[in-house]
């Protein structure tokens, strides 16, 4: 298998298992924790902005290339095996990949603070 194929099916698991997280931060059997960690990196990875631009070099590719997969394999180690299975088949049968308002909005609201942050900061040198 060569490095494009292994990359292509490594991008395929990790959107399987951001419709997973999602499917179980939404399910009253996933535990609280795990469901709390679940909505955040769910809402993240499905947010149609990101926290670092994908035009920031480096940076831009590295969140992610590991917040959101580092952060997938936490949630998955806090939800029972026979439920991570119950989810990815829900995930697998699902047509159309959702996205995350409350994601657009919490890194909507951070770069406001970060704006607002630097303004006021410049405010005070100048």
């Amino acid at each position: 298998m060569t490095f494009i194929e292994r990359a292509k099916t490594w991008a395929r698991a990790i959107k399987r298992d951001v419709l997973t997280l999602w499917i179980a931060a939404r399910d009253p059997r996933t535990p609280w924790s795990a469901r709390i960690l679940a909505a955040c990196v769910a809402a993240y990875a499905l947010s149609p902005v990101d926290l670092i631009p994908d035009f920031v070099p480096v940076l831009g590719y590295l969140d992610d290339l590991l917040i959101v997969p580092l952060g997938i394999v936490l949630v998955m180690k806090l939800i029972p095996d026979t439920l991570l299975a119950d989810f990815r088949i829900h995930a697998a049968t699902m047509a159309a990949k959702p996205t995350s308002r409350a994601g657009l909005l919490v890194i909507l609201a951070l770069w406001l603070l970060a704006a607002l942050a630097l303004f006021a900061w410049l405010n005070d040198i100048i």
